[in-house]
């Protein structure tokens, strides 16, 4: 890996080079999503099944869009049996730790009859995502459904994109019936996100869409929010590792490779203030490249994105840190826990040599959907809150109105909204037309 030593010059030029990974910068694929769109939108089924037969090469119809009892109890017949416990034992973890962040209604009263409060629901239905490919992201199901489950959500859909047998990921499957999926539909990609936009004759609109994707999902859910509700506009993964000269040079390395090896443009970028650990760094990610399975990817994610930034200090190393945002951090440094209290951005942050990121992957409880990008400085983590919605609640009396009826109209007036005003004036005997 290329060692560099920080400077603002270099900051600025890898800051450039990371965002040009947003989905924002793939302009030239906007024009075929808006078709794919536009189609769903107004074909519904006809054009879906049309795209399934063209991206994915299956033949799909009303009668076998959706996953059957019946392919679910096949895929368990598929799926290692010690798999199996590990999901559950995952999905226990996931569950236990969403279970914290569930937020009650609350209402308050005054003794002049005034009622204020906030009425916490959930969603009614939403639709949720998983990408195929070679390789099942069955973690990401579980990170998925399981909040939203939580939150209370009636209709959980799942759309994941068939083989060209038909047929569904097993190891996909199992995960999205042991986490609680409503249904699961066999889409993919653009015409996935349109369907659960825009609902089709199968396929209902959704509340809001979930979930990872490729450019073309990614460009799909920037383009429908707004009509639906969107957890993210998620990037390539990314891993920062911020370490001293206490950390291990071969876990250090191990970390960066485990976000490498996701596809070309992930990011792996390791802050040290040691030259020594460094060295030793590149060292090592050259010995575990030449033997991990996905070479060729982790080779140009590193060539292309990955860095080993040398500083003067601590302190200028948690600057960097805090400037880029990371979707996942690593502290490794003689004192973790204090070194994180100077952290103000990043999706999630694993202390110690013993919390490397693949634990919050599929194991650890908090949500893997993170922020990437930089958008760590205002976004958060997948959470229950992504599956709920807020009212807010109003009572007054009359004596409570007709003591603030003055301050409310004389407001009214300033804004020229007089109808506004006039709404409370009419309350007590009075009208206001000027």
């Amino acid at each position: 890996m290329r060692i560099i030593e920080l400077t603002e010059e270099s900051q600025n030029n890898i800051l450039d080079n990371l965002l040009k990974r947003s989905p924002n910068n793939y302009d030239q694929y906007q024009e075929t999503v808006n078709e794919i769109l536009s189609n769903v939108k107004n074909r519904g089924d006809e054009a879906v099944f049309e795209y399934t037969k063209k991206f994915d090469k299956a033949e799909l119809s009303s009668d076998t869009l959706y996953v059957t009892q019946e392919e679910i109890d096949e895929a368990y017949e598929l799926v290692d049996d010690e798999l199996i416990e590990v999901m559950k034992k995952s999905i226990k973890n996931v569950k236990d730790f969403h279970e914290k962040q569930v937020r009650n209604s609350w209402i308050t009263t005054r003794e002049d009859g005034v009622i204020l409060g906030q009425r916490i629901t959930p969603l009614d239905n939403v639709g949720v995502y998983v990408p195929g490919g070679k390789a099942p992201l069955s973690s990401s199901v579980i990170m998925n459904i399981i909040p939203a489950k939580v939150a209370g959500v009636r209709e959980i859909i799942m759309a994941t994109p068939p083989g060209a047998d038909g047929k569904v990921n097993p190891s996909t499957l199992v995960a999205a019936n042991l986490s609680g999926a409503t249904k699961i539909c066999k889409v993919g990609g653009a015409q996935a996100i349109a369907a659960f936009a825009y609902g089709t004759e199968s396929i209902p609109k959704v509340d809001k869409i979930t979930g990872p994707g490729n450019i073309f999902v990614a460009l799909a859910k920037k383009t429908v929010y707004g009509n639906v509700g969107i957890d993210s506009i998620a990037g390539p993964s990314e891993i920062m590792i911020l370490a001293d000269e206490t950390a291990n040079p071969r876990y250090v390395a191990a970390d960066l490779l485990s976000q490498a090896e996701h596809d070309e443009l992930a990011s792996a970028i390791l802050v040290t203030t040691s030259r020594e650990l460094a060295e030793k760094v590149s060292e090592q990610v050259e010995k575990f490249t030449a033997k991990l399975s996905r070479k060729d990817i982790i080779t140009k994610s590193i060539e292309n994105y990955g860095y080993i930034l040398l500083t003067d200090s601590l302190k200028e190393a948690i600057d960097v840190v805090n400037e880029i945002a990371s979707e996942h951090l690593e502290i490794l440094t003689k004192n973790p826990f204090d070194t994180m209290t100077r952290v103000k951005n990043a999706g999630a942050i694993f202390l110690g040599e013993y919390s490397s990121e693949p634990l919050g992957d599929y194991f650890a409880g908090p949500n893997h959907v993170l922020p990437t990008n930089g958008t760590a400085k205002f976004f958060s983590p997948l959470s229950v809150d992504d599956f709920i919605k807020k009212s807010s609640v109003i009572s007054y009396s009359k004596e409570a109105l007709e003591e603030a009826h003055e301050d409310i109209i004389r407001f009214a007036k300033a804004e020229q909204l007089t109808a506004h005003a006039n709404s409370i004036a009419v309350r007590f005997g009075k009208e206001v037309f000027e």
